[in-house]
């Protein structure tokens, strides 16, 4: 029987989404990830097509180290990147969802380098949710 991998994985924090993100992007940046791209949902439906939503971003998060080695073990990979960061409202707290680098880059076999760049880059965003988690205790602490 084979194991089902998750293609997102994160975590719900009890603050807005403005909120959420501050943290999240400090949290990002912890583990050597910047930001390159950004797209608000609920602007773009708005804007779009006059629909009204709850906040919705995806950030695109970059660790450069990693993103170089995948595109020298296979540069077709850029197609898969950046790492989509999903913030979203759900019932006034916010969902933080992350695309799983290793479920990602599976699309594209396994390359040497690839797939160890692709761990090590769920390893990382793994404890960018780790501190999340850990901000919020603290803040339903206080």
């Amino acid at each position: 029987m084979t194991a089902t991998i998750p293609y997102t994985f994160g975590t719900v924090l009890p603050i807005s989404v403005e909120k959420a993100r501050e943290q999240v992007e400090l949290a990002l940046k912890e583990q050597g990830f910047g930001i390159l791209t950004e797209i608000d949902v609920q602007a773009t439906l708005r804007e779009k097509l006059d629909i009204e939503r709850e906040p919705y971003l995806i950030l695109g998060a970059c660790n450069p180290q990693l993103a170089h080695r995948a595109l020298e073990a296979d540069p077709s990979v850029g197609a898969l990147l950046p790492c989509n960061v999903v913030l979203r409202t759900e019932d006034d707290r916010t969902r933080v969802e992350i695309l799983n680098p290793s479920m990602a880059l599976a699309i594209a076999g396994t390359p040497e380098g690839l797939a160890a760049a692709a761990d090590e880059a769920r390893d990382l965003l793994l404890q960018v949710v780790a501190t999340l988690e850990a901000g919020t205790r603290r803040v339903e602490e206080s």
